[in-house]
């Protein structure tokens, strides 16, 4: 089961040990998922869609190394 994370300083936390970062959007929702793979877990977390460009800046910057990938 995934664990899903709801503030957002505690999933960039998570973020700088993940394996791989996606992002699934569900615009007619008005959300996205973004979705991060550590070794052990999948961590995920909720945002708006008005947010999620700023937010995944955050993330490529704590993880440079790290592709985030869109589906």
């Amino acid at each position: 089961m995934p664990i899903e994370l709801h503030n957002k300083e505690d999933f960039l936390k998570v973020v700088e040990r993940a394996l791989e970062i996606r992002v699934k959007a569900c615009e007619d929702k008005g959300f996205a998922k973004v979705k991060a793979r550590t070794k052990k877990y999948l961590y995920t977390i909720k945002i708006s869609i008005d947010e999620l460009d700023s937010f995944i800046n955050e993330v490529k910057s704590k993880a440079p190394g790290i592709e985030v990938v869109y589906f």
